[in-house]
């Protein structure tokens, strides 16, 4: 067997990837800034090469094959790890390095942010590129390195840290607090109760916790970021239950009261990226700073 077609050019492995990926020669065109006739010409050249069909064609649309999902499986993770060989090289070669870092936006101003400094301290000549994400990062296309997220599990696929268990806390501005000598739960639960989008369940657990039934409950305004709750509390509008790492500042300079004692999420914070990152001298570096200030 001859070997070379066993190793298609990288021009042509490029387009079926951002083609295979899109479903579109004219996505992965602008994405390559190619012609979209370019980019057929390419996946047909690949096709030729391997003698395989990796493409339907119905019209103007085009579809994987069953081999052509195969193949764009086993490409993308191949193409994934040569990307991770460059970056590593690089940063050897500078002696630093870049971490590109999606992370919650609250948990990132809040926490990540304010001790970043330190992380620069004792890294001089790394770089982290910091992205904020309320959503799963999709690590093929986003050119992003690692994640911090929150959830019940680490994520399947990926390598996954356990960085903090979530203790939530029941807070209210000073004023709204003041109005009642004590807050019992029943109190609480006639209040008007915030909570974030992404968190829809967290005032039932906390009900449940507290033995109270929910058809008592009074949900007000949901809000997207935590941090946008966390000013509607302050302004007085509800009452918020929120991750305690994230109002330690409020409560200590007595900008938000906390009622109940602190309440154990289901959830925890979770460093994760993909295996073939887990080399990379910045997120080496980065994820053993962390995990030792966490």
């Amino acid at each position: 067997m001859n070997y070379r077609h066993l190793t298609p050019s990288m021009s042509l492995l490029l387009a079926f990837e951002a083609a295979a990926r899109h479903e579109s020669y004219t996505r992965a065109a602008v994405e390559l800034s190619l012609t979209q006739s370019a980019v057929s010409r390419q996946v047909q050249a690949l096709e030729q090469q391997l003698g395989l069909t990796l493409f339907r064609r119905e019209g103007r649309q085009v579809q994987l094959t069953d081999v052509g999902r195969l193949y764009q499986r086993e490409m993308s993770d191949a193409l994934g790890r040569i990307r991770s060989a460059t970056l590593q090289a690089i940063a050897y070669q500078s002696g630093g390095g870049s971490l590109r870092l999606a992370t919650l936006p609250t948990f990132g101003s809040k926490w990540l942010l304010p001790r970043l400094h330190d992380f620069y301290t004792n890294h001089p000549g790394m770089l982290v590129h910091i992205n904020s994400r309320i959503d799963a990062v999709d690590f093929d296309t986003s050119g992003i390195d690692a994640s911090i997220v929150v959830g019940h599990t680490g994520l399947p696929g990926l390598i996954s840290h356990r960085l903090h268990a979530e203790e939530l806390v029941v807070v209210i501005a000073p004023q709204v607090a003041n109005a009642q000598a004590a807050w019992t739960p029943e109190q609480i639960a006639s209040q008007m109760l915030l909570n974030v989008a992404n968190n829809p369940n967290v005032w039932g657990d906390w009900f449940s916790h507290h033995h109270l039934p929910h058809r008592m409950m009074r949900l007000g305004p949901s809000f997207e970021l935590t941090s946008h709750l966390i000013q509607a509390v302050k302004a007085g509008i509800g009452i918020g239950l929120v991750p305690r790492i994230l109002v330690t500042d409020e409560i200590a300079s007595a900008e938000l009261i906390t009622l109940d004692l602190p309440f154990p999420s289901q959830r925890s914070y979770y460093l994760t990226y993909p295996p073939r990152n887990e080399m990379l001298p910045s997120l080496q570096a980065f994820r053993g700073w962390l995990l030792e200030q966490i």
